[in-house]
């Protein structure tokens, strides 16, 4: 129980910070764009960088990676024929949407909850590669794809991966850990620091951004947000418990951890994608939020009935 409070009360007081910022106006009208800028194009490709080339690349043949990605793929698809089939959203909207309903905060919430409620830091390793190597790609690429502007061409198209930090870094992360190679201390080093800016800079513009918002649920999506917290936060550890119980035969803590994983809200980053690409901007506010606050008692509960 320790580590879930842990991990949300230290989240909760970056973003009081970033709200009392937003509030007073001290980092001008322009601070929250300016850290967003800064956290998509320089901090978070830093910080992807070196936590993938640091990483076991064995975990993404491991059971629990095939837990994580059956529950990611089931709460996102769900979402997608929803909003795209039923409430006729655009392609970014559900792409925003989608990732609210299945995207893990498995760094700054999920890093301090495995230490202190799994024992292990390393168990959010599966979905921090299956994130940053399949789901942030192709999701920021949908998004890049979908902005307004001349028609690109089939070659553009294709390329525009590469042409995005964060997949640029994730990428060549995975490319210095499968080679087994280490960096050097000066090379590596700078990079962290940048990288440590990430976390801070995402959670402080996210505190702003709540500063003279309405309470989640009042806007014209709330169906769609209700529906989203709901996947994220119920729907997803339900889904990696039956898959992880029922087909891959987990039990004790290896089930826990596969749940516990899931049952975390959605990321915090996933404002910075939306603010970048101005795609549903209040829905990811609201979405992350509203989730945020229902795990609470979803991760007490879960710890409490499948072990600790």
């Amino acid at each position: 129980m320790q580590g879930v409070l842990t991990g949300f009360t230290v989240i909760a007081t970056v973003i009081a910070v970033g709200y009392v910022l937003g509030r007073r106006g001290y980092l001008g009208q322009d601070g929250r764009a300016v850290l967003t800028r800064l956290a998509f194009n320089v901090a978070t490709p830093a910080l992807l960088f070196t936590m993938l080339a640091d990483a076991d690349l064995s975990v993404v043949l491991s059971t629990r990676l095939l837990v994580t990605a059956t529950a990611v793929a089931a709460t996102a698809g769900v979402f997608v024929v929803v909003a795209g089939l039923f409430l006729r959203w655009e392609a970014g909207r559900v792409t925003i949407g989608a990732l609210c309903s299945s995207y893990v905060n498995a760094g700054n919430l999920g890093i301090p909850i495995a230490v202190y409620v799994l024992g292990d830091a390393s168990l959010v390793a599966p979905v921090l590669l299956l994130q940053q190597i399949l789901v942030t790609p192709l999701a920021l690429t949908v998004l890049d794809l979908g902005r307004p502007g001349e028609p690109m061409s089939l070659v553009r198209r294709l390329t525009t991966p590469l042409r995005n930090p964060m997949a640029i870094a994730s990428l060549a992360g995975v490319t210095v850990a499968a080679s087994g190679r280490t960096l050097p201390g000066p090379l590596l080093e700078p990079l962290a620091l940048i990288g440590d800016m990430s976390v801070p800079a995402v959670l402080i513009a996210f505190g702003i951004s709540l500063h003279g918002g309405e309470r989640p649920g009042r806007g014209e999506d709330r169906g769609a947000l209700y529906l989203s917290a709901g996947l994220k936060t119920v729907a997803q550890p339900v889904v990696a418990w039956a898959v992880g119980a029922g087909l891959f035969g987990l039990r004790g803590e290896a089930l826990l951890d596969v749940v516990v994983i899931a049952a975390l809200p959605a990321a915090q980053n996933l404002f910075t994608y939306a603010s970048h690409y101005r795609v549903a901007e209040r829905f990811a506010r609201e979405s992350i939020l509203l989730s945020t606050l229902l795990s609470v008692p979803v991760l007490i509960a879960v710890a409490a009935l499948l072990g600790r």
